[in-house]
């Protein structure tokens, strides 16, 4: 029996030396080999976690991005109340044009103009029944724009415009009183 043990002692031996180069365990190479492969698995798993968090889907910014149309058509709307002043841009009384200034330019419309001619001819006009809340009203006579509202939607199927009316009057939301009158729109435009 003791002839037997040293032979079975080598046989082990040499198979945990096999495992041992198999596994690296006995010269520098394959430790090299290892070291780099789990080196490269950390990165890769760096990589990856890295990845995924760029991958995650990011909120889309235009779901909370507020139409700028909506925000001037809510600015005119907090002037309800405020007084008429012959050629006053706000931001506590205003002309009809001027209620129109003040409230784009608030909600970033840079290029709009003064006076309510030339907003008529800077917006794009659309036909009455596409008007939408915060498009603009164009009032006519002879051919020609004198008034400038804000359109406030329709109450009862009549259109309503948000407008500083007259001097002693006051920022009212009222129903469109002639049929003189055209659309327009400014979306699309900065």
């Amino acid at each position: 029996m003791s002839a037997a043990l040293p032979r079975i002692t080598h046989a082990c031996a040499r198979v945990a030396c096999a495992g041992a180069l198999a596994i690296g365990l006995l010269t520098s190479a394959p430790t090299a080999d290892a070291r780099a492969a789990t080196a490269s698995s950390v990165d890769r798993a760096t990589a990856t976690h890295t990845a995924e968090r760029v991958r995650k889907p990011r909120r889309d910014r235009t779901r909370h991005r507020v139409d700028p149309v909506a925000k001037a058509m809510s600015i005119a709307a907090a002037q309800k109340g405020d007084p008429y002043g012959y050629g006053a841009t706000g931001p506590n009384r205003f002309d009809c044009s001027g209620l129109v200034l003040y409230s784009f330019r608030k909600a970033g419309f840079r290029g709009i103009p003064r006076t309510s001619s030339a907003q008529a001819g800077w917006a794009r006009h659309v036909p009455r029944a596409r008007l939408r809340r915060g498009d603009l009203v164009f009032f006519t006579s002879g051919g020609h724009v004198y008034h400038v509202g804000v359109f406030a939607g329709r109450k009862n199927g009549h259109p309503q415009v948000l407008h500083s009316p007259y001097p002693g009057a006051r920022v009212r939301t009222e129903r469109i009183w002639t049929g003189s009158w055209f659309g327009g729109t400014v979306r699309g435009r900065r």
